[in-house]
C-alpha cells in the first residue's frame, strides 16, 4: 500500500472518529445555565466529555498535517491557509475545553460556600458559559469553516475526489459552519434546535460519506500520479 493510500485511509478514519468524539463531547449539564450543584455532582462525566473535546482538537489538527505534503502540490497558498485556520480553530477548542474546567472549579467552590445567595457565583458562571458558547458555537465553527472552504476548493481544483463531493463540501460548510454560526451570533436561532440540527446535518452526512470514500477508494490515483509528476 503506497503512502498516499495510507494517508487517505488515515483521514477517513479520523473523520469518523471526529463525529463519534464530537457526539461524546456534548454535555447537556454544562449547556444549562445556573446549575452549580449538577455540575459538581456530575463532575466525572463532565471531565470525560472535556477529555473528548481535547481529543477532538487533536483530530482536527491531524487532518491538515497528514494531507499537507499532497495538497501543497495542488495549491500551496490554500493549503497553508487550511492548516493555519485549522490551528486557530483548534486553539478555540482548547479555550472551550479550559472553560469547562473553570466551571468545574467554580461549581466546587459554590458547593463549599454552602449558600444559594452568592450572586457573584452566578455572574461568573453566566460569563464563563456565555463565553464558552460564543467560542464553541460561533467563533470556532466560523474559523473552521474558512479552512474547510479552502480544503474543498483544493479538492475541487485537483479532482482528487469526485467533484460532486467537493461541491457538497463547499455547500455544507456554508450552511453548517457559516450560516448557522451567524444565526446563533445574532440570536436568530438557539443551540440544539431543529433549525440548528437541520443546518448541521449536511456536514455530518458529508463527512461520513467522504470518510467511507477515502477508506474504500482513496484519492484518484491517476490525479495523484499526475500531481507528483508535475511537481
Amino acid at each position: 500500500m503506497d503512502k498516499i493510500r495510507k494517508k487517505s485511509i488515515a483521514v477517513g478514519i479520523l473523520l469518523i472518529l471526529s463525529i463519534v468524539v464530537g457526539v461524546l463531547s456534548i454535555d447537556p449539564v454544562i449547556d444549562e445555565m445556573g446549575n452549580f450543584e449538577s455540575v459538581s455532582i456530575h463532575s466525572n462525566a463532565i471531565l470525560f466529555r472535556a477529555f473528548m473535546q481535547f481529543i477532538l482538537a487533536l483530530i482536527y489538527a491531524s487532518i491538515p498535517i497528514i494531507l499537507y505534503s499532497l495538497l501543497k502540490k495542488v495549491n500551496t497558498s490554500l493549503t497553508i491557509g487550511f492548516l493555519v485556520f485549522r490551528i486557530i480553530a483548534v486553539a478555540f477548542i482548547f479555550i472551550g475545553w479550559l472553560s469547562i474546567l473553570l466551571l468545574l472549579v467554580l461549581s466546587q467552590e459554590f458547593v463549599k460556600a454552602g449558600s444559594t445567595e452568592l450572586s457573584h457565583f452566578q455572574t461568573i458562571d453566566n460569563l464563563i458559559r456565555s463565553g464558552r458558547d460564543l467560542v464553541n458555537h460561533v467563533a470556532m465553527p466560523l474559523i473552521l469553516s474558512v479552512g474547510n472552504l479552502m480544503f474543498y476548493a483544493i479538492l475541487y481544483q485537483s479532482k482528487l475526489i469526485p467533484r460532486w463531493l467537493s461541491v457538497w463540501g463547499l455547500v455544507a460548510t456554508v450552511l453548517s459552519g457559516i450560516i448557522a454560526s451567524l444565526l446563533l451570533m445574532f440570536d436568530v436561532i438557539d443551540i440544539i434546535t431543529p433549525t440548528y440540527v437541520s443546518l448541521a446535518f449536511p456536514t455530518a452526512l458529508l463527512e461520513i460519506t467522504l470518510a467511507i470514500w477515502l477508506i474504500a477508494k482513496g484519492f484518484n490515483s491517476t490525479i495523484v500520479n499526475s500531481i507528483i509528476e508535475k511537481k
